[in-house]
């Protein structure tokens, strides 16, 4: 079908030039745009003036966070002023090679000196090492960085080929008129069809492909992915006998597999609810406490509104009346401890028959994968069965599910329980509703339109402000390409994934394919949204038009479009990432609903979430390919790439040190990642065969070149993802070392011998069945806040050096 589309691109669009595209072609191509006047009547495309306002917003955003920072309840770094419960677990945890990232007291007293100043986190940036964001943020964190590094190595590489030598060439050309500040004179639809230069972009182009693959390997080759050697020993089982006891678990592995040793065999439970009464537990216990050390310290009882809002209500009226704060957060407390045991001695009674199973080494773990995934031949009634033995009836083993456990902070305990078809029936119906609503709204040019029928956008094109109608357009295009991906974010949180990593791999999947649909195809072919893209693809004049849309890609300032983009993208886009606007709203509106004192302090160090890795790579991923797309038909572009990732990449230091918590992962999102790396260069090819074809037709040498270097591409790409062939000239890269860090168990000869016990974040156990009874929490509670207090006084450190503005309220509000 390809070659066929592109053989008919090419007789119908070989005699269309450049010089000769009518104002009516022009007019068909930017009704994709925001607007008729986008890219219309300002010089250079209108690149200065969105250059010089981008920068202006930048500056002001960044004044505004330092506010934020300075005096906005520590919102600038609330990675280091989350939950002090995690102090305690941190200082007395047998793996200190984790994430030893401690809380607002010990994290704080080791950056007050390097961050206390009004902007001094700017330098501060520039003097955090990798050793201190791996030891704090984990080892996910480095590599995504070093991954940043190594695109901007790329595209100085790049930058230095397409300015200094396709710039110039592009200027050579004499097709577009004689004009300083014509930008149509720096891209390739200034030159003749027939000159002989267009080899050197077809060349360039296969060139950085080749510096894509290179730079892809040299990253992963530099990071030595740690895998946990528990995790290697340990395999995860779904469809056990929800009623198998532990022991006929390790009776049958050892019966079927000669020389199987099995340390730890634990069946899994619905949690959900037992986790969420053991948050609301320990929130009233906080705020019990917050409470008692207040009254003891001004020697008079405090009163509360217990209604949400509570703190923000001015008067008394029926149903909210104050209540003594000590007493109520005591019953409350009392209450939700005794349904937390209800539930907890219900637990057992809720197998969901999964299972982990821990083996003394790695090579019975291999075997025993082996014998089960590669007897069953999915569909076929000749299925073979794994080796049995004297439990296999009873557990069921003909129906078990087999594979690698991922690490125990990797999964997400709560979400165990939605699985089967209940789970896939929730997946389909979340994605169905997706696709529909970003069928008909896929660009930010088809929701502009409708708005347009309310006559929303009016006032800004009466203005008739070349500088407004300008700016405008690019900065909604931002918004609303950073409002629809969040759609599709919260599409894959609410598919309830059991691992965080398979969660953000299905995030990063899916946003980059829907950004690079909104933000880069359909706008370069003069389309509003998918539901028109597939009537025109399935048409009958669709090949009659398709000349007409390819010439869209190529209009002298079609390229400015995505240069004013990548310009919006590095100034608002970061500093907007810098503000987490939307956690600063939800930041505000949980502290309003707070109900107390002792609530919005704990909202205070219960704002930090885990890092985003999948939306993070998606993001950087649409702007990276939209540079590496037009790096060669219009090169002015790559330097603002460049620029767009040396600001994000500086962002996202500072926010994985100072507004996120750390995550753990698997390599599978950062391979992910590098696999969409490629698929920049690749379209950059399609680029280039699609303007080959239109000017010289599919048969000319260059179309021909372009078209099997492309080919041969996606067939070596396609075969490494789908079958693994071809290691040798992937991306990939990865070394991996395993780490020694589970202690369940040392073995001797064979067999175990005594050792410590194993840390609570190495074991495949949810955490709230690791935690002692309730009556002992709250004396280890007392004692944390008494250790805070001794940590905060350390080094002759008071209180208020770590006072922000927030903090002083609270303070207020308890003496008034």
């Amino acid at each position: 079908m390809l070659p066929y589309v592109i053989a008919t691109l090419g007789s119908a669009g070989a005699t269309c030039k450049a010089s000769t595209c009518s104002n009516s072609t022009k007019d068909y191509c930017y009704s994709a745009r925001i607007r008729s006047t986008v890219l219309q009547g300002l010089p250079f495309g209108g690149v200065p003036t969105v250059l010089a306002l981008d920068f202006m917003c930048f500056l002001a955003l960044l004044f505004v966070f330092s506010i934020l920072r300075k005096v906005a309840w520590d919102y600038g770094r609330l990675a280091l002023v989350t939950d002090a419960d995690s102090v305690a677990s941190a200082l007395h945890s047998d793996n200190h090679d984790r994430y030893e990232r401690l809380t607002s007291v010990s994290s704080s007293v080791d950056f007050d000196q390097r961050d206390n100043g009004f902007c001094s986190w700017l330098t501060a940036i520039f003097r955090i090492k990798d050793d201190e964001i791996r030891d704090k943020c984990g080892g996910d964190a480095v590599h995504y960085l070093s991954f940043q590094r190594h695109i901007i190595g790329l595209l100085v590489a790049v930058g230095v080929l397409s300015v200094g030598i396709v710039l110039p060439v592009n200027f050579s050309g004499d097709l577009l008129e004689n004009n300083a500040y014509s930008f149509g004179r720096t891209t390739i639809a200034n030159l003749n069809s027939g000159n002989n230069l267009l080899w050197l972009h077809t060349s360039f182009a296969f060139l950085y492909l080749l510096l894509t693959v290179y730079s892809m390997r040299r990253h992963t080759s530099k990071m030595r992915y740690k895998e946990d050697d528990l995790v290697k020993r340990t395999l995860f089982i779904n469809g056990i006998s929800k009623y198998a006891e532990p022991e006929k678990i390790k009776k049958h592995f050892e019966e079927a597999y000669a020389n199987c040793t099995v340390l730890e065999a634990r069946p899994c439970y619905d949690v959900a609810r037992l986790m969420f009464l053991d948050a609301e537990r320990k929130k009233a216990e906080r705020g019990r406490i917050y409470f008692t050390n207040l009254q003891s310290k001004e020697n008079t009882p405090s009163m509360i509104n217990p209604k949400p809002c509570g703190h923000l209500c001015c008067c008394v009226i029926r149903g909210c009346e104050e209540v003594e704060a000590i007493e109520y957060y005591t019953k409350l407390e009392e209450k939700l401890k005794d349904d937390y045991k209800r539930e907890k001695e219900k637990v057992n009674e809720k197998p969901l028959g999964m299972a982990f199973v821990t083996f003394h080494n790695e090579t019975i773990t291999a075997i025993i994968l082996k014998d089960f995934n590669a007897c069953k031949c999915q569909g076929c009634a000749c299925r073979g069965e794994p080796r049995a033995s004297s439990c296999s009836e009873s557990l069921h083993v003909s129906n078990w599910t087999v594979s690698y456990a991922p690490d125990p902070q990797n999964i997400y305990w709560e979400h165990l329980s939605i699985r089967g078809f209940i789970w896939w029936i929730r997946c389909l119906v979340i994605n169905v509703v997706l696709f529909i609503l970003l069928f008909f709204l896929t660009t930010p040019a088809i929701i502009i339109t409708t708005m347009d029928k309310f006559n929303v956008t009016k006032p800004v094109e009466y203005l008739n402000n070349p500088i407004i109608t300008q700016f405008f357009p690019t900065l909604l295009l931002w918004c609303f390409s950073a409002l629809l991906p969040t759609i599709v974010y919260y599409s894959a949180f609410f598919e309830a994934h059991w691992t965080r990593s398979g969660e953000n791999r299905t995030t990063m999947h899916k946003c980059y394919t829907f950004l690079i649909f909104m933000v880069l195809l359909l706008p370069s072919l003069g389309l509003s949204s998918l539901d028109v893209f597939f009537r025109w693809l399935f048409d009958k004049k669709f090949l009659a038009e398709a000349a007409v849309r390819f010439e869209c890609v190529f209009l002298p300032d079609n390229g400015a479009f995505f240069v004013n983009y990548v310009i919006a993208s590095a100034f608002i886009g970061n500093a907007m990432d810098l503000l987490r606007i939307p956690g600063l709203l939800m930041y505000m509106i949980r502290l309003c609903l707070a109900r107390s004192a002792a609530e919005r302090r704990n909202v205070k160090r219960h704002q930090a979430y885990e890092f985003q890795f999948g939306a993070a790579y998606a993001w950087m991923m649409c702007v990276f390919t939209v540079v590496m797309t037009y790096s060669i038909t219009c090169p002015i572009i790559v330097p603002f790439g460049l620029m767009y990732m040396l600001l994000k990449h500086l962002v996202d230091r500072y926010n994985l040190y100072y507004a996120y918590l750390p995550a753990k992962l698997d390599k599978k999102i950062h391979s992910g990642a590098v696999n969409q790396v490629v698929a920049a260069p690749i379209l950059c090819l399609f680029w280039l065969l699609f303007f080959s074809t239109m000017r010289t037709g599919f048969l000319a040498p260059t179309s021909m070149f372009t078209f099997v270097v492309l080919v041969i591409t996606i067939v070596i790409c396609l075969c490494h993802v789908c079958f693994g062939h071809f290691k040798y000239l992937s991306a990939h890269n990865y070394k991996i070392d395993h780490t020694e860090v589970d202690t369940i168990e040392n073995r001797q000869n064979g067999r175990p011998a005594t050792s410590l016990p194993a840390p609570k974040s190495a074991k495949y156990i949810a955490q709230v069945l690791q935690d002692s009874s309730p009556e002992g929490e709250a004396t280890e509670s007392e004692e944390q806040g008494s250790q805070d207090e001794e940590l905060i006084n350390a080094d002759g450190m008071n209180d208020t050096d770590f006072q922000s503005c927030e903090d002083s309220l609270i303070e207020n509000e308890i003496h008034q």
